[in-house]
Formats: structure tokens, sequence, C-alpha cells
């Protein structure tokens, strides 16, 4: 069985995106950048891997991706049809038409198909990229949380679970810090 992990930046105040999508304000130390590329290459886009030289690495830690459309648009904009190549890539939207033959548009529930997905016998886990509505929508889902804190407060924008009420206990299993003041803090159901 798959696990589900919603690995997001977030800012001090909980949001994980400006209102208009914004997440230029997302910065980090050099030590943070290195720990990201060693700890979570399956998780940068297959245009940043072979930037950093790991268009090649071995997956670690997961096969597939899962995201929202306004997750998504950005790639589609700087014309990436395919930004999780090296990954199962599914996109949720009931507007977006098909993009790439490597990129499943998933236009009925959610909840259903994280469900088959996490069925599977497979040995790495499946990344949650966002939004957050779909993490919300997914909360019940969620296995573990990754969450990359940045040193910033932004104010308004987009909720890491969107905007229904609904306690979900997790376990804090680490906390690290880098220099700058990057914290990443993960979280088991």
């Amino acid at each position: 069985m798959q696990a589900l992990t919603y690995f997001i930046a977030l800012s001090i105040d909980g949001f994980i995106a400006g209102p208009d999508d914004e997440v230029d304000f997302f910065e980090g130390s050099d030590e943070y950048m290195t720990w990201m590329a060693d700890e979570y290459a399956d998780a940068l886009p297959s245009h940043v891997r072979e930037q950093l030289g790991l268009a090649d690495a071995p997956l670690t830690r997961f096969d597939t991706v899962v995201m929202g459309r306004r997750t998504y648009e950005p790639a589609l904009a700087a014309g990436i049809l395919s930004p999780y190549s090296h990954l199962r890539q599914f996109v949720i939207s009931t507007s977006l038409e098909e993009s790439h033959p490597r990129v499943s548009v998933i236009r009925h529930n959610p909840l259903e198909v994280v469900r088959e997905l996490k069925g599977r016998d497979a040995d790495l886990g499946i990344y949650l990229a966002g939004g957050g509505r779909l993490a919300g929508a997914l909360l019940g889902e969620i296995d573990r949380l990754v969450v990359k804190r940045y040193p910033v407060v932004a104010g308004d924008g987009i909720p890491a679970f969107g905007a229904h009420f609904n306690p979900t206990a997790f376990e804090l299993e680490s906390v690290q810090s880098f220099a700058g003041g990057n914290i990443v803090e993960t979280y088991t159901r």
C-alpha cells in the first residue's frame, strides 16, 4: 500500500502561496536547497532535476504525483506539459483539457482516485503537490506531512488545507532547521 505525503512549502502564517499564486517569496539557504536535492529529489520538477544533474537519479520516495489544476498551470504557462516526467502524474481538474500523454487529468472524485492509487502494491509513495483545496479534500487520506516552513509571513494567500474547519491529529516525527531560518517538520498520521 502506498502512503500519501503532502510535501508543502508554508509561510509562518500558514499559506502555501500568495493570493495570486505567488511563491517567489519562498527562499532557502544553500544548506536547505542541498537537503532538498539530497532527500527529496523525487519531488523536484524534472527540469530542476536536470539542472541539478539528478535527471537519472533513482527514485527513492515517490513514484506518483497528484496535484490540482492551479499547481499544474505554472508549468503549462512555461511550456512544460509534463513537469514531473520521472513520476506518474495525475492532475485533478474539471476544466483542464488533456495536455500530455504522461499526465492523467482526473475529472471525478479525487478521494476515489487517491484511494485507488494508495491501494496499489508499490515500494514508493505518492507525492501530493498541492494545492490547498485539494489537500483539504484529501485530508483524511494523507498519511504524512512534510512541512517546509519558510521564515516569512505572507499576510494573505492560499491556505495549506483550504478553508474548512476539520481538526485532524498528526504526530510530530522530526524537526530540522537550516541556516537562514528554514525549518522542515515531518508529521505522521
